[in-house]
């Protein structure tokens, strides 16, 4: 077992990013003594950051915790996932690869919707991993971006200002999902995977360059070369809307009627 191996490699992390790190993590009360933590490892600079992070923080804290990964292959095997393999045994991390044609089901569908549906069957295909090897946690590498176009898109398209939670317990499957990158920009992450020379793979998605998140990332970019603060601002927001600033149509229609 990989777990009575010791560590050969650790990753000494930005003190900056160390920290926003550290804060999501003790701002949502990620991890508790005895977790079994799997990470869902795509490949991308995200999920490589968040698995050398998660590895870097076991050896420092205090509570003790245990480390998994899970690689979908979304191509039906042609992937090249060796080099994914060879990181998690640095870090004395067990990983494990589940082939599923993910990107011919998408074509064959016609899916409108092709990264919000490779998303969904990827998260399913893990959390059953996770079920089924022992792990309570799954640790997905959502950033700080990502928030940002999540709040967005659901204001524009449903008109609800609100994102995914940093932390939520997944009833169906019994699995708590936690989001350790909240705090820490797509920007920052990028720069410190070349720092820390990450064996990102290519990012062949066929299905990602005109969809309505990027779209959405283009309108971000746009207004953040005016505000700088934009993303943080959001997040800022998320967690603390004021009940007075919020419309209540059906309080003020029943004093007019009183009045």
């Amino acid at each position: 077992m990989i777990d009575n191996i010791q560590e050969k490699r650790v990753f000494q992390l930005q003190p900056m990013l160390r920290k926003r790190f550290g804060k999501a993590l003790g701002d949502f009360s990620m991890i508790e003594e005895g977790d079994r933590i799997l990470v869902g490892l795509s490949g991308g600079k995200d999920s490589l950051f968040l698995l050398a992070a998660l590895a870097a923080f076991r050896k420092k804290s205090p509570r003790r915790f245990e480390l998994g990964a899970c690689t979908v292959d979304i191509s039906g095997g042609e992937m090249a996932t060796r080099p994914l393999s060879e990181f998690c045994r640095s870090l004395n991390v067990e990983h494990f690869v589940t082939i599923y044609p993910i990107s011919e089901i998408i074509k064959k569908r016609e899916e409108k919707s092709p990264c919000s549906f490779c998303a969904n069957i990827r998260r399913g295909i893990i959390s059953s991993e996770a079920v089924k090897r022992g792990y309570n946690v799954l640790a997905l590498g959502h950033n700080l971006d990502d928030v940002a176009e999540t709040v967005l898109m659901n204001l524009f398209q449903t008109g609800r200002f609100k994102s995914f939670k940093p932390k939520f317990w997944q009833s169906r499957t019994g699995l708590w999902v936690i989001r350790p990158l909240i705090y820490i920009g797509e920007k920052d992450i990028m720069k410190e995977a070349q720092r820390l020379h990450l064996p990102v793979t290519e990012d062949k998605c066929p299905f990602s360059l005109h969809t309505q998140r990027s779209r959405t990332r283009t309108l971000i970019e746009n207004l953040a070369r005016e505000n700088p603060s934009i993303k943080k601002n959001i997040i800022h927001a998320l967690s603390s809307v004021r009940l007075s600033d919020v419309w209540k149509i059906e309080q003020e229609s029943q004093k007019k009627n009183e009045g």
